[in-house]
Formats: C-alpha cells, sequence, structure tokens
C-alpha cells in the first residue's frame, strides 16, 4: 500500500496538506534547493529542504517521485496522521470508484436483465444495494487502515523486489499460496457469520439479496464486509508477498467479488466457486461458503453443486425453475430467519 500512498501524495495529496497546513520552517523561494533544469521541479532524492522531511522511493520498480509542495507541510508525508487520514481517503474513494466502474460494467455488458422477473427480486433492489454499499463502505475504511498502517510503516513482510524475497520461485508462488491462504480463513468466517447467534446482526444485510446484480458485491454490514477482508490484510504480515503483487491481488478480489454476483454462470467446475455456486448461497444460505475454491466446502460437508439448469439459457429463466427456487428459498428462510420481511417486486412486473 506504500506503492499506491506515494503516487497519491504525489499528484493528489502533497498540493492540498502543504496549502491547509504549511510548514512553520519553510524558507527561501518556492524553488529553493530544486533542479533549475528540471520542467518538473522534482526533487533529487534524499535532498532535505523546507521541512526536513527527504524523499525515499516506495520501490525501486517504478517511482513516483516528490513535487516541491512534498516538503512544505508540517505534516510530512510520514507522518502518521497525515498516512491514516491519507489511507482512510483512498480507501473509502478508491473503493467506490472500483465498486461502480467493475459492477456498473457488469450490470452494463454481463447482468441479466431478465432477473428482474424473478419473484425474489426485491422492491428498487440495485437502489437498496448501492445505498447498503454506500454506509458500508467508509465505515469499513476506518476498521481497515489500521493493516494499511502496518504495512507502510514496515510491520509486514512486503518486499520490493526479487532479490527482498524468498526468491524467484515464490514471485510465481505467492499467488496460489494468497488464494489458498484467504480461502481457508474466508471460509470458516463466512459459515460463522450464519451462526444463529451473529446472522441476523451482521450477516443478514447481505443476504437480503436473494438473485443478487453485481452491485450487491459490497452491500455487507460493515463489521460482515471488514470481517470477510481480515485474511487479505493479514496475510502480508505473517507471510512474504511482493508490494506489487498485493496491489494486483488488491484489484482482483475486489473484481472477483463482483463476478461472483454477476449471474453469468460460465464456470461450471468442481473447483472454482464461481458465480453459479454463490448464487445457490444466495437462494439456499447455508451452501458454498467459500470465496475461489469448493474445496472447504466441500471438506466442511457445505457444498451444494448448482444446479444444471443454471447452465442451460432455455431454463435459467423459466417461470418454473424460479417457482421451483423460491418455494425452496422461502422453506430454507423460515428456518434461518424465521418471517421473511424482505418486500418483493409485484408479480406483474415486466422487462422494460
Amino acid at each position: 500500500m506504500d506503492i499506491v500512498l506515494e503516487g497519491f501524495d504525489r499528484f493528489l495529496f502533497d498540493y492540498p496538506y502543504a496549502k491547509l497546513l504549511p510548514s512553520p520552517t519553510a524558507y527561501g523561494s518556492p524553488d529553493a534547493g530544486f533542479n533549475a533544469t528540471s520542467s518538473s521541479k522534482e526533487v533529487p532524492k534524499a535532498f532535505p529542504v523546507n521541512n526536513g522531511w527527504t524523499y525515499q522511493p516506495a520501490s525501486d520498480l517504478i517511482q513516483f517521485g516528490a513535487s516541491k509542495w512534498a516538503y512544505e507541510s508540517q505534516w510530512t508525508r510520514d507522518n502518521i496522521y497525515r498516512q491514516a487520514l491519507s489511507l482512510y481517503i483512498i480507501t473509502w474513494i478508491f473503493g467506490l470508484v472500483i465498486y461502480f466502474f467493475c459492477a456498473g460494467l457488469s450490470y452494463l455488458f454481463v447482468f441479466d436483465k431478465a432477473t428482474f422477473n424473478h419473484p425474489k427480486y426485491l422492491k428498487n433492489q440495485i437502489r437498496l444495494e448501492i445505498r447498503q454499499t454506500m454506509i458500508s463502505l467508509p465505515i469499513m475504511a476506518i476498521f481497515t487502515v489500521p493493516f494499511f498502517l502496518l504495512e507502510i510503516r514496515g510491520y509486514s513482510k512486503l518486499y520490493d523486489t526479487t532479490a527482498d524475497g524468498p526468491g524467484m520461485w515464490y514471485d510465481i508462488a505467492q499467488f496460489p499460496i494468497f488464494i489458498c491462504f484467504t480461502d481457508f480463513f474466508i471460509y470458516w468466517i463466512h459459515r460463522y457469520l450464519h451462526h444463529p447467534l451473529i446472522y441476523k446482526k451482521l450477516h443478514k444485510p447481505h443476504h437480503k439479496w436473494i438473485m443478487p446484480t453485481p452491485f450487491a458485491s459490497h452491500a455487507f454490514h460493515p463489521l460482515d464486509g471488514w470481517a470477510q477482508s481480515v485474511p487479505y490484510h493479514v496475510f502480508p504480515l505473517i507471510l512474504p508477498l511482493q508490494k506489487w503483487a498485493y496491489v494486483l491481488l488488491f484489484v482482483f478480489i475486489n473484481v472477483w467479488t463482483v463476478l461472483i454476483h454477476d449471474g453469468e454462470y460460465v464456470a461450471e467446475s468442481p473447483i472454482i466457486n464461481g458465480a453459479a455456486c454463490h448464487t445457490m448461497h444466495h437462494l439456499y444460505f447455508n451452501y458454498n461458503y467459500g470465496q475461489f475454491t469448493t474445496l472447504w466446502d466441500r471438506l466442511g460437508g457445505s457444498y451444494r453443486k448448482p444446479n444444471d439448469e443454471l447452465f442451460r439459457k432455455e431454463l435459467k429463466m423459466s417461470g418454473f425453475v424460479w417457482a421451483k427456487q423460491s418455494k425452496e428459498m422461502e422453506e430454507i428462510v423460515k428456518a434461518v430467519e424465521g418471517e421473511d420481511d424482505r418486500t418483493y417486486l409485484p408479480d406483474t412486473k415486466k422487462t422494460k
């Protein structure tokens, strides 16, 4: 995350911090100590001016540098309060950008709008999904920032180049290791969120969506969404992870979360816990808790093979299949939640 923070500092945060919290030790002309031949006014590495802070790149692979404004704030880039505030803004706003970008593309080009006619599709569902996400993300960001602070302040095992890590073999192995690690822990976290003492308080808001759209991907109770993200943040605290791989995996996780809610059942695989498996989870609640694979559901006795009709276009959206799904779902809701307090669309709804 230090790489991301450096990029945001360079192109977004340095200027407002310098203007809102100017350094009392600033001296000389605005360009003092800068290379007069450089049109970008970049400060040479390790050249202390103004507030005494020294630029040290977060990565030797790609460097964003520091403009003059980085040296003119009393909150230097390594100030923990500035880092916490900046990371909070990045986590919240960048999370929203990824959410709307990925979910929006999926909704436009992948999601089957015939789902609107499903008897378990809720009234104003997309608006409710977005509203839940907008409420949850800023709160989730509060609990996520401490992990990012630990990372950028040197308490993680993140490394920059191959020479800094276990070796070239690990540059490749880190990806399946990360997937296996997070898949295992998310399975158990997700499963315990279905415990009767926890489900109604934390996890039920996400199960409000029986037939989710891509906009349901991040529509959690904030503590629920945060709890399921903890394995992602714990991994680099205890196991090595290359910095750019970390950024890539962070984006991948958000994209994957959208993909398993898009209703496009292309992965008819006994191994991958794709959209079909996750649809079974939303319909029938107590199955398919896994994030990436079906391994732990199979070992834990919670795997439910996706219905064959999900992979057959002519049956997937048929009234007969929907009626069958609804009947089974209603029986499970009685056992899990008691009275169903959802508000569904009227049966007379037509596809626009």
